[in-house]
């Protein structure tokens, strides 16, 4: 005899764990690394870093800094 649909038993996948809270360095180096490239390229326009004029190097590091602090970004929770 067949069985009714109501007392099959259909699979249901177990609840998702809730990720642990991040740690504290992950906030503060989020920070400090968007804070330190945002800095880095407004005193490379203003000319307050060593060198001649504005310097592509400055740029990249501060375009690296900020990139650093996004991807910090992906991993707090």
């Amino acid at each position: 005899m067949p069985q009714s649909k109501s007392k099959r038993s259909r699979y249901t996948p177990p609840p998702e764990k809730n990720a642990a809270p991040s740690k504290l360095w992950v906030p503060v180096a989020l920070t400090t690394l968007l804070a330190c490239g945002l800095a880095v390229i407004v005193l490379n326009y203003l000319n307050l870093l060593p060198g001649d004029n504005t310097e592509n190097r400055y740029l990249l590091l501060g375009i690296l800094l900020i990139s650093g602090g996004f991807f910090t970004a992906t991993n707090y929770r």
